[in-house]
């Protein structure tokens, strides 16, 4: 009876161990699949209408810290989006790459001992452009010199972790971003500008660890 007891006490002392996860003081790690599916719109380009690219899926990471049991800071980054640039009846047009990374304070529900932490997160987001370039059929509309500036915007996101045991999670989240640009170029040797957003949504599921 007295083992009996002995074991029970262990076993009660080693479960908030086990069973603890998203506790002050945690660093998270979360790495998977993160889809940029943008809500492309801009001004009229050249009369010919409007801007639109493609989604991208590329490899997408982020970084948490839980201040209490319940709030969190998490960054994300990812390596280098890519995505066609589309225009009206002429097509495809150009090739764009950006990086996004982001900001976030979150909320997380639920208590430290749940398997589930589902979580809100509001935040910022800067998303910096490089390797513009119009392809042959850009450059056949005389299309040429393209630059797309630097965003700042606001960035909210819904996400859900399972805890598979104290160390090892799973995670599925959705990110909005508040992405708007000044494309710049020459048509015909002449410069223009046509403010552009992109407002994605950024699909993320992967794996995640605690430490």
């Amino acid at each position: 009876m007295k083992k009996l007891s002995a074991l029970i006490l262990a076993a009660a002392t080693l479960a908030p161990s086990i069973s603890f996860a998203h506790q002050a003081g945690d660093f998270l790690f979360r790495a998977g699949t993160a889809t940029v599916r943008p809500n492309t719109g801009s001004d009229n380009v050249l009369g010919l209408g409007s801007f639109n690219t493609n989604n991208n899926t590329q490899l997408g990471l982020t970084f948490g810290y839980m201040v209490t049991d319940n709030i969190g800071v998490e960054l994300l980054a990812a390596t280098p989006f890519e995505h066609k640039v589309s225009l009206g009846p002429v097509g495809e047009i150009a090739t764009v790459k950006h990086l996004p990374p982001t900001l976030m304070a979150q909320y997380y529900f639920g208590s430290a001992e749940d398997k589930l932490r589902p979580y809100l997160g509001a935040g910022l987001n800067f998303t910096t452009f490089f390797d513009e370039k119009f392809n042959s059929t850009g450059k056949d509309a005389q299309l040429s010199d393209l630059n797309l500036k630097s965003s700042w915007g606001f960035a909210a996101q819904a996400g859900l972790d399972y805890n598979l045991d104290k160390n090892w999670m799973l995670n599925a989240s959705v990110w909005w971003m508040n992405i708007e640009t000044d494309v710049e170029f020459r048509a015909a040797g002449e410069k223009k500008s046509i403010d552009t957003r992109l407002d994605p949504f950024v699909f993320m599921f992967g794996v995640g660890y605690r430490f």
